[in-house]
């Protein structure tokens, strides 16, 4: 369950495809130790593509760019051969909302929900405490219980919210439970003590296996080296699906690229320990940024999923800004639309008379459907209208504060505001560094007062102006604007 780090604007998706799986080999020790043999994806794509049925949740991901490894090819018949597979994806509650970087494991989850399969999202009260070493570069600091406590109920709401909102989207087969589950694994961390930990984890563990690790590996080849407390996090995991599988018939666990190292960990524990088959793991790509640093929370700008944390109208602006470049691969990896329709919009980008963002406006109504809902779309488009110089849309408090920390503002005296020119006020605010230049942009149709356009060089403000008697949005054509909050 890795942490993420920040996003920027230029978007990069990775998307390296690696298959494997794991035959039965003899060991002298009590309990047989499985090795991880690679198989290329060539070879396995000589067998038949069944995409044509609706419970190929692996093809279907496949198609659409959201496999990069496979624990077993058996996953792909366990898919098609009822009953229907529990599936997990685990979050640290490392913050108090999900983010961008977390999208892909809800996006996942959703489709095996669609084919029929049933999703578990498993919140790490315990591992959260630790820190999980993939992709840092500096041990994870400490959190306090009080921080973890409202991460976890941040991060629990936002999972029902999103999964729940989409429990009814195409579910498919009799046996299907829409029902969203979200477990903590502080549950049964709590009552493990050292002891306990080492006689029914630590013994099955291999020093050398661990030390392997891609994620461990780096760490320890680093000049920051890594403590005995990271160290076992890929053990603390590995139980995690070992605990799931034996007491809640989760067969399947599923996380990004980097989490390879923790899923192996928890299949080779079930095998040693409960000695039996039929644990899979499935890693997908990892949406990167164009240094090839993650997506996360670590620095300003990070896409919330919430929206006490990002409004909905950010969110859509987000995505509505993403480059022709990027936007096909993320509408196959991000949406739900059929691969046909995704193929036409790609056909259409390309002909003389596309209307540019077309494309990008599709996927930011379809990520923001279904990260925010219906209500949450519609709040995003009325935003999007209404701030729009010249739109006819009536300008509210709420609107206009939703676009609060993307815009400069300026805090003025209810008096200092009330009969003084349009002019002054654009100055004063910042909007304009002379009188000379507002004028000027006026004459030309480029000023606007809450988005109408002033015309007059001697209009000054008046309380009907001051929307809902707490804000004015000035603007310098269409992208240049101005808050100004009235104390």
């Amino acid at each position: 369950m890795a942490s993420i780090y920040a996003p920027t604007r230029s978007l990069l998706f990775t998307h390296t495809t690696k298959c494997f799986f794991r035959p039965f080999k003899p060991s002298s020790s009590p309990f047989p130790l499985h090795c991880a043999t690679k198989t290329t994806c060539s070879t396995l794509q000589q067998q038949p593509r069944r995409n044509n049925n609706n419970n190929n949740v692996i093809g279907i991901l496949e198609e659409r760019g959201l496999v990069e490894s496979i624990t077993s090819d058996a996953l792909r018949s366990a898919c098609l051969t009822p009953p229907p597979l529990k599936v997990y994806c685990g979050f640290d509650p490392t913050a108090e909302s999900l983010h961008l970087g977390n999208l892909l494991g809800l996006i996942v989850l959703s489709w095996f929900r669609r084919c029929g399969h049933r999703a578990v999202a498993l919140i790490g009260g315990a591992t959260a405490r630790v820190g999980d070493p993939s992709g840092k570069s500096l041990e994870r600091p400490e959190l306090d219980a009080e921080t973890l406590e409202r991460n976890q109920m941040g991060i629990s709401n936002t999972i029902h919210e999103i999964l729940g909102r989409a429990q009814n989207s195409n579910l498919v087969g009799p046996d299907s439970d829409s029902s969203v589950v979200i477990l903590n694994n502080y549950n049964w961390w709590k009552e493990f003590s050292l002891l306990d930990f080492l006689k029914r984890v630590g013994r099955f563990a291999r020093v050398g296996s661990m030390m392997a690790k891609e994620s461990v590996r780096k760490r320890l080849e680093s000049e920051q080296g890594m403590s005995y407390t990271e160290f076992t996090y890929q053990l603390l995991q590995g139980y995690d699906f070992l605990h799931l599988f034996q007491n809640e018939g989760v067969s399947v666990q599923i996380g990004g690229s980097d989490q390879w190292g923790n899923i192996t960990a928890g299949t080779e524990l079930i095998r040693k320990i409960l000695q039996v088959e039929g644990a899979y793991g499935l890693t997908f790509p990892l949406l990167l940024k164009n240094d090839g640093t993650k997506f996360g929370k670590s620095e300003d700008g990070a896409i919330w999923l919430s929206p006490t944390f990002l409004s909905p109208y950010k969110f859509y602006q987000y995505f509505f800004s993403v480059p022709d470049d990027d936007v096909i691969r993320f509408l196959k990896i991000l949406t739900f639309l059929d691969i046909e329709e995704i193929v036409s919009l790609e056909g259409e980008m390309g002909k003389p008379g596309y209307v540019p963002n077309t494309a990008q406006r599709r996927l930011a109504e379809e990520v923001t459907r279904f990260v925010h809902g219906e209500d949450g779309l519609a709040e995003a488009l009325k935003a999007t209208e209404a701030l729009r110089p010249g739109s006819e849309t009536k300008l509210d408090w709420k609107t206009i504060e939703g676009i609060a920390e993307d815009v400069p503002s300026c805090s003025l005296a209810y008096d200092a505001v009330l009969n003084l020119s349009l002019v002054d006020l654009s100055v004063s605010s910042g909007l304009f560094e002379s009188k000379s230049a507002a004028r000027r942009l006026l004459k030309q149709g480029g000023l606007y007062l809450n988005n109408n356009r002033v015309d007059s060089e001697s209009k000054r403000i008046e309380a009907a102006d001051i929307v809902d008697g707490k804000v004015l949005l000035l603007s310098a054509g269409k992208k240049n604007k101005v808050l100004v909050r009235i104390a």
